[in-house]
């Protein structure tokens, strides 16, 4: 396996890490600060000032779209490869990734859009995202069901003549509270008598039709994540064209299925750069407090940990670009195995590396003054996202124990 960079993702890391550089890192500081402004006005769910004004840098720089592979309309879109250590670097702040409309959940959206939509659909949708003129959201999770297991869901899409109707809750509908969200994804049942795994269906909802009602936000670790949020959402006789289904019906699980694999590297690349970044912190640290009249960085505490975080990073780097080679080549559904692995490991590791960074930096680590404790949240709430690890775990073992299948004797 050889996975050294190309000369052409070589250039696009330099000149992704120079923008980064002059451009995402100084403004850090000023987008929270807006965000924090914003909500002592009253109203936390505005638009992001700093991040439109850089979309247009990103842009014009042919850092746009870079997510999206084999796509006639985003033709600069690279390999899972190839996009790995590009999505690495935005990682490392987490609000970045917008800026080069590479940002969940539309690059997942935009992916289904352009795998399964149809040329309408695709006009009307897909165009205004990949410009990164509109945002969307996906609504799949509901709060009434153990939603790890998606045939649960029991949210009703039922045909009424030429119009599908939609009735049911959803939450932690990542997207849906940012102001410019008009596009709603929405996974329900179509035909609950149906084989199990052809029961669902994907529809496309415009965020202003009557009947949807955004209840509240939903806080991770207390955190509402403004002005992006994951609102709890409930939908009452909404009505939409069937010409808005995605595929047909019975289609959704499918889709769903198609979608989450590249949600789920992405979001494993971007959690290498965050523990990047805790890394990064955690010894500029130690290396610069006191404590018992030394500096921290000379306790071998410290060394077995920064040297474990660095074991810990790169292994997950080379699982990672593992799993986007297997997708590369022989696709989603195959390389099931490696992302589901992957899944599992990136996650874990962020949270472990970011832990010993907030143990270096002691009470400040779970403070605000620095990003650590936001990133803990982000990294353990990816534990559950895309999948609990219960689930991955599940799917490597059953993959693992079919290599060496045998029929057990039965006991007389």
């Amino acid at each position: 396996m050889d996975f050294s960079y190309t000369p052409k993702v070589e250039a696009l890391r330099a000149q992704l890490q120079a923008f980064f550089d002059a451009h995402i890192v100084p403004n850090d500081a000023r987008y929270h600060a807006q965000v924090e402004a914003h909500r002592r006005a009253g109203n936390a769910w505005v638009a992001s000032e700093v991040i439109e004004q850089l979309k247009p840098l990103a842009r014009e720089a042919g850092l746009w779209n870079l997510f999206l592979p084999r796509s006639d309309r985003a033709p600069q879109g690279l390999s899972n490869l190839e996009y790995a250590p590009l999505c690495e670097i935005m990682g490392r702040i987490p609000w970045s990734a917008e800026v080069f409309n590479c940002s969940a959940p539309d690059t997942g959206n935009m992916e289904v859009l352009e795998r399964y939509g149809t040329p309408a659909q695709k006009d009307r949708w897909l165009e205004p995202l990949l410009a990164g003129e509109l945002r969307s959201a996906f609504l799949m999770t509901e709060p009434d069901v153990a939603s790890s297991d998606a045939t649960n869901i029991e949210c009703s899409i039922r045909r009424d003549g030429d119009d599908y109707v939609i009735n049911g809750r959803k939450w932690f509908s990542s997207g849906a509270g940012d102001p410019r969200c008009g596009l709603y994804i929405v996974m329900g049942k179509t035909d609950p008598s149906a084989e199990t795994h052809r029961q669902q269906s994907m529809v496309l909802v415009p965020a202003g039709t009557p009947g949807i009602e955004v209840l509240r936000p939903v806080t991770v670790y207390g955190y509402d994540d403004a002005p992006h949020g994951h609102m709890d959402i409930r939908l009452t006789d909404v009505r939409v064209p069937a010409a808005n289904v995605i595929l047909g019906e019975g289609r959704g699980f499918e889709i769903a299925q198609g979608r989450l694999g590249p949600g789920r590297i992405h979001h494993c690349m971007r959690s290498i750069g965050l523990a990047e970044m805790a890394l990064e912190l955690l010894c500029r640290r130690v290396s610069t407090r006191v404590a018992f009249g030394r500096p921290i960085a000379e306790f071998s505490v410290w060394h077995e940990r920064i040297a474990d975080a660095r074991c810990l990073i790169e292994q997950a780097r080379l699982l990672t670009l593992k799993a986007a080679d297997a997708m590369d080549k022989v696709g989603n559904k195959a390389a099931r195995r490696e992302i589901a692995m992957i899944k599992v490991v990136a996650p874990n590791m962020a949270v472990q590396v970011i832990d010993w960074a907030i143990q270096a930096h002691g009470g400040a680590g779970v403070s605000a003054d620095f990003p650590l404790a936001a990133a803990y949240t982000n990294a353990r709430s990816l534990r559950l996202a895309d999948g609990p690890d219960e689930v991955h775990r599940g799917t490597i073992a059953k993959l693992e124990l079919a290599k060496y299948a045998v029929t057990a004797p039965r006991g007389d």
